[in-house]
């Protein structure tokens, strides 16, 4: 899923929450007006001033934001029918309703305006349509004019439905697709050269019929790439991680999703990242400025080491307090003669406790007293708050490793950039640094094809015991 339609899925609240107030709003005016007023008197003003009103106002439309949100009216799938979204509301809108009306009966308020309840609902159905269709009209202008949020397409299947889902393509712009480029048979040599050649993020297998090897190819080729892969529905049988359906052109596919961590989910985990990653600094200020005090005093050199690390889309440096003598760090801006990454190739050929892509030294002769202590105790980590905060990490998320580790990496175990790397994750608790790399990269698979809010909330509950009682040989 696109970044811009998380935007705009998640405009929509804000937008709602607006025209519920001015609906809300109005239907007080109206039922107040003179016009109105000379009809049927106003009773109510003396038990209903406006800025009580006004409060309940707000709290009426959050409630109505709830049910908004169990109706799926802010569901990430793309939704094109406008009548369906418009009976939704008008269902979402009375069920809100029902609940002002228990809540007046529950409270036992004495309340004389049926006009104002019945105008209230009126023009929130129609102000919340109105609205949506705003956020709408603007996403299709953007998409018509700027390819906004469009998604590059790439076809396959020499066959009736193929050209079906071609011609809705063509003919359809506001679906957000644009056609790269359409093949009638699965020849992955000329799929490479599209993909090298222009920003694909979609692959539809439109034709059924090409051999399960070939499929398979073509799913590890999007896993490797982050293409999405989508399928006509009667080739379950190489489904392997978790799926979700779609239409087009009436035509139903199916998506191989790369993790389960779409949609709503990603914009609340970024939100909680944000939240926890200021919480950590702020309260492990005092710890974090005493550490740089004795790193200060215990070796020359800066008390912050940057380390390169490969992440979904792009290679970042994490931070971490420097625990190593300084003629010893590896890395940009490091060691400019060599000799340090001469000096750690020979250690991790001679004393790395862990096999596979990634290595673990014991006994690590680089190490300065402190950094011992800060390494076994996790302290050394701290900094990496700061990733979490700009973006580059997320508070719970596979290991990140370094470039040289994964160029070594098999195709399975580039499942791990499906999501952004994390301080702590299930591996981490798992074993921290004693489990082999197969095993790690397993056990974060599992972790990105079952993510779960839960879950993350479970890993950091057991961080600080896996820390605590963690056998260190660093």
């Amino acid at each position: 899923m696109k970044r811009s339609e998380l935007i705009f899925t998640a405009i929509l609240v804000p937008v709602d929450f607006l025209m519920l107030v001015l609906a809300g709003l109005l239907a007080y005016g109206l039922r107040t007006s003179s016009l109105i007023a000379k009809w049927r008197p106003v009773l109510f003003s003396l038990n209903l001033p406006f800025e009580r009103y006004f409060g309940l106002v707000l709290l009426v439309s959050l409630i109505w934001l709830a049910v908004f949100a169990v109706v799926g009216l802010y569901s990430m799938k793309r939704n094109n029918k406008l009548l369906e979204e418009f009976f939704r509301i008008v269902i979402a809108t009375s069920a809100g309703l029902m609940v002002v009306i228990i809540y007046i009966f529950v409270k036992r308020e004495f309340f004389d305006s049926r006009f104002l309840i019945l105008a209230a609902w009126i023009l929130t159905i129609f102000f919340v349509s109105w609205g949506r269709l705003a956020v709408r009209a603007v996403q299709k202008y953007l998409v018509g004019r700027y390819h906004f949020g469009v998604h590059n397409v790439v076809v396959v299947g020499g066959d009736g439905i193929s050209e079906e889902i071609i011609h809705e393509i063509e003919n359809r712009p506001s679906l957000g697709y644009y056609l790269i480029k359409y093949f009638k048979n699965l020849d992955m040599e000329e799929i490479r050269e599209t993909v090298e050649g222009f920003s694909v993020d979609d692959i539809i297998l439109a034709n059924p019929d090409f051999s399960r090897e070939k499929v398979l190819e073509l799913i590890g080729f999007c896993e490797d790439k982050k293409i999405n892969f989508k399928f006509v529905p009667n080739l379950f049988q190489t489904l392997t991680t978790n799926i979700d359906f779609d239409t087009l052109a009436a035509v139903p596919l199916i998506e191989l999703k790369r993790t389960s961590l779409d949609g709503w989910g990603k914009i609340i985990k970024r939100i909680i990242d944000i939240f926890g990653g200021a919480f950590g600094i702020i309260i492990f200020s005092p710890v974090m400025a005493a550490i740089a005090v004795l790193i200060k005093l215990d070796s020359p050199g800066p008390v912050i080491y940057k380390n390169e690390r490969v992440g979904p889309k792009n290679n970042f440096n994490t931070y971490k307090f420097r625990s190593m003598k300084i003629e010893y760090c590896t890395g940009n801006g490091y060691d400019k003669s060599g000799q340090a990454d001469s000096f750690e190739n020979e250690l991790i050929e001679k004393q790395s406790i862990r096999s596979g892509p990634v290595y673990k030294i014991a006994d690590d002769p680089r190490r300065t007293s402190l950094g011992r202590f800060l390494e076994k105790t996790s302290l050394d980590e701290l900094p990496q708050f700061f990733n979490v905060l700009v973006g580059n990490m997320s508070l719970v998320g596979p290991r990140p490793h370094q470039p040289k580790e994964v160029a070594k990496y098999e195709r399975w175990h580039k499942k791990v950039f499906n999501i952004k790397p994390g301080v702590t994750g299930l591996a981490q608790i798992s074993g921290r640094s004693e489990i082999d790399f197969d095993e790690e990269a397993k056990i974060d698979t599992y972790y990105i094809e079952n993510w779960s809010l839960g879950l993350d909330f479970k890993i950091l509950l057991k961080t600080p015991l896996a820390v605590l009682f963690r056998k260190s040989k660093v």
